[in-house]
């Protein structure tokens, strides 16, 4: 069902510290801060020949990465991401199985455009899941 890694997403407290230590520290194609209100977030993206890694800064009061930062300072590893062909099919099939899917299970437009789900990190491993239609 999954497909490829799409991204590892890693909450940071200082995102243009963080965007700079990739860019000048590692030399990768940084991109521009993109706010993501409908997430809370803002985002930037490192390019990498296989994947991305998303760079996350809480966005506004009531973002959930906030929590998250509050109990990791220093920020960490947030969630993966992986491709699915038909983000609808991947979902039913998940609960069919008995995982969670966060939210009202309905995508939601991630940050590239394309419809997302999370599914909860406690049926994974104690890892947050973010399913990506490709």
């Amino acid at each position: 069902m999954i497909g490829k890694l799409n991204h590892v997403a890693i909450a940071v407290p200082d995102l243009a510290a963080a965007a700079a230590q990739y860019r000048d520290t590692l030399g990768a194609k940084v991109s521009a801060p993109n706010d993501e209100p409908d997430h809370g977030v803002t985002v930037v993206f490192v390019e990498l020949p296989n994947a991305k890694i998303e760079l996350l800064h809480p966005l506004g009061e009531g973002s959930p990465i906030a929590p998250f930062l509050e109990r990791n300072p220093s920020g960490g590893i947030h969630h993966i991401c992986f491709e699915v062909d038909d983000i609808l099919a991947a979902r039913d099939k998940l609960k069919a199985d008995g995982a969670r899917v966060l939210g009202d299970g309905e995508p939601k437009t991630g940050a590239h455009g394309k419809p997302v789900l999370f599914l909860h990190p406690k049926d994974f491993c104690g890892t947050l899941i973010e399913l990506e239609q490709a």
